[in-house]
């Protein structure tokens, strides 16, 4: 990994993302361990400046620092300054002062991670910001397909079918993963209704459908976005029923896939809506996998940038 920040998918390119996934297999071995801990972070200090909600992400990136033996502080946003009206730029070189390795940045707004960059020596590392991108839940997602294909003897994603389905226009997910997706070489198609498509999808390097009956015999993975109702100014579905109708995968949609396809979401998920329960709890459904893969991922993500990608280049092992 080239660089001291993960802004996006694109600061990778196809061999930076391999260099990620096989660092990533480390990590996956220590989650495994009795004591799931090694000191390849040790005296790093890790801050989690989180100003939109999360479960998933912060918790992984926390749990992650953690394993690498990294110090962790987590900002926020109801309890700090920021209630008496200090700005991001105040907040982000308070912070800093106090000495800081890593910076890991959610915010509601497309670029801040770029800004915080400008502000602070420390690494930043981009867990959403607006619309834009979420780089880490693409590479997890990476990772979890290829760890899923391994037992056919398939070693890439060069080939595979990936229909990502749902609100493309306000999915950073949906951005990341078809930066990353296509630059491992799988073919993507976007399954959506023509209002939650943005008005760029036609530019990307993707197929577009508004069919998902006659895309899913195809596919060898269905990745389910959520509804972001929460992002929504207009209204651009008629209802929930509707919606479910046309791009959720039903029990009778999930019929129609291939035997070994896999069924993703980024959580958080809405039963029901994107994906029937039945469904979701299905063996094809690697959803939690994804969860348990993200946090070696981040210990990959961080390992590279704070210890120097260049140990592992040279034979240093980071979970020696």
């Amino acid at each position: 990994m080239s660089g001291t920040n993960l802004l996006s998918v694109a600061d990778l390119g196809a061999d930076g993302i391999e260099e990620v996934l096989r660092v990533t297999d480390s990590f996956v071995e220590v989650s495994a361990r009795a004591i799931p801990r090694v000191p390849a972070l040790r005296g790093r200090t890790v801050v989690s400046l989180f100003y939109e909600c999360s479960t998933r992400t912060r918790l992984s990136f926390e749990t992650a620092a953690k394993r690498l033996s990294a110090d962790t502080m987590n900002f926020t946003v109801t309890t700090s300054s920021t209630t008496k009206g200090e700005s991001l730029r105040d907040t982000v070189e308070t912070i800093d002062a106090m000495g800081i390795d890593a910076v890991v940045v959610r915010h509601s707004a497309a670029g801040v991670p770029w800004q915080i960059a400008g502000w602070t020596e420390a690494s930043v590392i981009n867990a959403g910001d607006g619309w834009h991108e979420h780089p880490t839940q693409a590479l997890l997602d990476c990772y979890t397909i290829r760890q899923c294909h391994k037992s056919t003897g398939r070693q890439s994603l060069a080939g595979l079918r990936i229909a990502v389905v749902g609100d493309v226009k306000h999915s950073r997910v949906a951005r990341s993963g078809v930066l990353a997706f296509t630059a491992l070489g799988a073919e993507v198609t976007l399954v959506a209704p023509r209002t939650l498509l943005p008005p760029s999808a036609e530019s990307w390097p993707v197929d577009l459908s508004h069919d998902l009956d006659a895309v899913l015999p195809k596919v060898d993975v269905v990745y389910l976005l959520r509804l972001q109702n929460e992002r929504m100014t207009e209204a651009l579905i008629p209802t929930l029923r509707e919606y479910t109708s046309g791009y959720g995968l039903t029990r009778r949609r999930a019929a129609l896939l291939q035997e070994d396809a896999l069924v993703m979401h980024p959580g958080p998920l809405n039963r029901g809506v994107e994906v029937a329960t039945e469904v979701a709890d299905l063996p094809r459904s690697v959803i939690t996998q994804q969860v348990s893969n993200g946090v070696a991922v981040r210990m990959a993500v961080l390992y590279l940038l704070l210890a120097g990608g260049a140990g592992s280049q040279s034979g240093d092992h980071p979970v020696a």
